[in-house]
């Protein structure tokens, strides 16, 4: 099974502008994530894939693999789905979000894992236990599974709602990686968008609506995922401490 790592990349952003190329310890955000998935032993190629000259010049400049995509896509999936047009050979694409420099690589080969165990999988995500400070918040999207571990639905609110708590309680965070097998993804790149989709503002909502499984895994990964300067801040920090400890670079 051949599996290929791709990381969307674009340079604008609404809340943090040349996000990717924003210095995290002193290297570009996109470098810092592009050298964690490189740590995985499932992908055979990583790859970012980008619509702006500079963050393609950034990546050349520290030794990575790019490649310019349309300025004109509405999401990054569509962006991905660019991506396994050129690389048919291709049996899985994992999508890594830019903006989370601590991703651990295990995820990302536990998720190639799934489509190497159960040939009907067709796409597949990560969750972790929830904080209790993010029940409240939009930006936390949170997951519920059916037994068998395929989600049931992604939602801003909470989930779900303890009107009965009981000591198994827990909420999970969706984590926002996804894996997708290559045909899948161009088929699910090309539905149009859904009305749960849209009014929650989530792509995944669009493979639910349309009856298709999602296979999701449980890791106790947290992330970093960099939207402001404040999260930026954060970072740095957090680096800074992990460079003197010896554990980054």
């Amino acid at each position: 099974m051949k599996v290929l790592c791709v990381i969307p990349a674009r340079y604008a952003s609404t809340r943090l502008p040349g996000k990717p190329l924003a210095l995290i310890a002193g290297k570009p955000m996109i470098q810092r994530v592009y050298e964690r998935a490189l740590l995985a032993k499932k992908p055979e190629k990583v790859l970012v894939a980008t619509d702006d000259a500079r963050v393609e010049a950034a990546v050349k400049a520290f030794g990575g693999e790019v490649m310019m995509t349309s300025p004109d896509h509405p999401s990054g999936t569509d962006r991905l789905a660019e991506v396994a047009l050129n690389y048919a050979d291709v049996d899985v694409i994992i999508n890594v979000q830019g903006d989370e420099p601590l991703i651990p690589p295990e995820v990302i080969d536990d998720l190639a894992e799934v489509f190497e165990k159960d040939q009907t999988v067709q796409m597949a995500t990560v969750r972790s236990k929830m904080s209790e400070q993010d029940y409240a918040n939009p930006n936390a999207v949170k997951v519920v599974t059916n037994l068998n571990g395929f989600a049931m639905y992604f939602s801003r609110s909470l989930m779900p709602y303890p009107r009965r708590k009981t000591a198994d309680f827990v909420v999970y965070k969706h984590v926002g990686i996804y894996a997708y097998r290559r045909d899948f993804l161009l088929r699910f790149a090309a539905l149009p968008p859904t009305p749960l989709e849209t009014v929650e503002c989530l792509e995944q909502l669009r493979a639910l609506e349309n009856g298709i499984k999602i296979k999701v895994i449980t890791n106790n990964f947290v992330g970093i995922g960099i939207d402001t300067k404040e999260d930026l801040a954060a970072a740095n920090a957090l680096f800074e401490k992990l460079v003197q400890e010896g554990k980054e670079k």
